[in-house]
């Protein structure tokens, strides 16, 4: 740390050499610590936003998501074209949400306290965490299942181990822990080295990930055909204007899939060289690679057919068909790196940032990381995977409050700030701050997140409403968006400070 005193009139700032971040005297130290800090070097270029974004997209989950809107019914032009329109909403939505991060340098906990206020901003940060938890523990748990394909290839006497009712505890075989636990602490040493680590990582995780996915596709074209390749997962239900709702619900699941790293984007947008940098790895990394990734993995779907008889949609099953032990033992890692990717860049990073926003002083970006690592085993993440009730009520309530964080965010920003920040409040506590409001909570953000947030939960609840369940996530971001910004207008002039 070093002190640099600037001209008369310019704060005194203190500065840490070693992590680019700049913290002032006026800081408070309950808002601030070297994480949270603004960044004063962005170096994040093209590259590293599009290499975030295949690491997001390039997972077992992202395998799934992909060939389930093939088997929707539709013909094979009209799923694409509801790919498209629903990777470029999440494109565009993106853009704006990275913009208050990579101008100002904070991560999205920060930012949030222009909306909520600078205590306020721990209610967002804590809903946001909760949901990165689940996602964690069951990301995790799907890797792991790769894992134990390879362990029973090598070590078929293993297989003993794998017996739930043998041994297991908790829902999950002795084999699985292993598998799973391993799967945890490779995650949290990748996590531990910083963000410089991960960065380096998701380089080349994704990249391998498309390396491996062309290699399969090939080889099982190659296999079976190429006649009996085509795009359209099962057959064709709904033609003409049939086919437009379903069209509509497909764009809807597009955007909720990425809903949860689109809300808390700025925690990489911050890091971002230039805003244009950000817009340019958004545009390869989201339609360009997206749509690329759906193509490998419908071709790579449909070849199972007629390669083992039955249409399989999970890759690990995929590879672990194969008769050659190298190729199951590569795709099985392969997809295995992939998931812990995304699950590092989703459900690691987030909630390190938003659990140490709660208390900067005693909980550090590495301590807000492990308190998620350690809370995804409690939860039992296998249970709740394989359990659609459960999984249903629990994550998509929670998932009900994410349109309406994001079109706070957006509202605040935009229509209400217009696009104007005062960084140092961010950290300040004092009353005289622009984002101190009502003892440090905006009462306006927390008035509209409430209905936002417990009307789409009612979407999901209450039977009947199922036609619904899947545009929660927009009717709770223009409910946020326009009670939000109503209730701002309706503040008497001068209640918030001039940026």
């Amino acid at each position: 740390m070093y002190a640099q005193v600037e001209a008369a009139g310019i704060s005194t700032a203190v500065s840490d050499e070693r992590d680019a971040v700049v913290i002032k005297p006026s800081y408070d130290p309950d808002l601030v610590n070297k994480d949270l800090a603004p960044l004063r070097k962005q170096t994040w270029g093209t590259y590293n936003i599009f290499a975030f974004w295949m690491s997001d997209v390039h997972s077992v989950g992202g395998y799934v998501t992909a060939g389930s809107l093939f088997s929707l019914g539709l013909v094979s032009w009209q799923v694409l074209i509801a790919l498209l329109v629903g990777i470029v909403i999440v494109q565009v939505f993106c853009n704006l949400v990275a913009k208050p991060s990579q101008r100002t340098g904070t991560p999205y906990p920060v930012i949030c306290r222009a909306s909520f206020g600078v205590k306020g901003a721990n209610i967002p940060a804590i809903i946001r965490g909760l949901i990165a938890v689940a996602w964690y523990g069951i990301q995790t748990y799907l890797a792991s299942a790769a894992l134990t394909v390879v362990a029973l290839r090598f070590f078929p006497e293993l297989a003993v181990y794998a017996d739930l009712k043998q041994h297991g505890f908790a829902g999950l075989s002795s084999l699985g822990w292993a598998a799973f636990m391993t799967l945890w602490v490779l995650q949290a040493l990748v996590f531990w080295r910083g963000m410089e680590a991960i960065r380096v990582f998701i380089d080349w995780a994704g990249p391998a990930v498309y390396v491996v996915m062309i290699a399969l596709a090939a080889y099982l074209v190659a296999k079976a055909g190429l006649g009996e390749i085509g795009l359209t997962l099962g057959t064709v239900k709904y033609t003409g204007w049939d086919a437009l709702p379903v069209m509509i619900n497909a764009v809807a699941l597009v955007v909720s899939y990425f809903s949860g790293p689109m809300l808390n984007f700025g925690d990489f947008s911050r890091y971002g060289e230039s805003f244009d940098a950000v817009k340019r790895g958004n545009f390869w990394g989201l339609p360009v690679n997206f749509l690329g990734f759906s193509l490998l993995t419908v071709v790579t779907a449909s070849a199972t057919v007629p390669v083992f008889g039955h249409l399989i949609t999970d890759p690990v099953e995929t590879v672990s068909r194969i008769d050659s032990t190298f190729a199951v033992v590569l795709g099985a890692f392969t997809f295995m790196t992939a998931t812990i990717g995304i699950n590092i860049v989703a459900n690691f990073v987030s909630p390190a940032f938003d659990f140490s926003n709660v208390s900067p002083r005693r909980i550090s970006w590495r301590m807000g990381g492990m308190i998620a690592a350690v809370g995804s085993i409690f939860i039992t993440p296998w249970n709740l995977y394989n359990n659609p009730a459960v999984i249903h009520y629990t994550l998509d309530v929670l998932g009900a409050f994410i349109g309406p964080l994001f079109g706070i965010l957006i509202a605040d920003f935009y229509v209400v700030k217009k696009e104007k920040v005062v960084l140092d409040d961010l950290y300040t506590m004092s009353p005289a701050g622009t984002y101190w409001y009502t003892d440090g909570y905006n009462r306006a953000a927390v008035a509209a997140l409430i209905p936002s947030a417990l009307i789409p939960a009612l979407c999901v609840i209450l039977p009947g409403l199922e036609s619904v369940a899947n545009f929660t996530w927009f009717i709770g971001c223009a409910l946020g968006f326009a009670i939000y910004t109503a209730l701002m207008r309706r503040r008497p002039a001068g209640a918030v400070r001039p940026a």
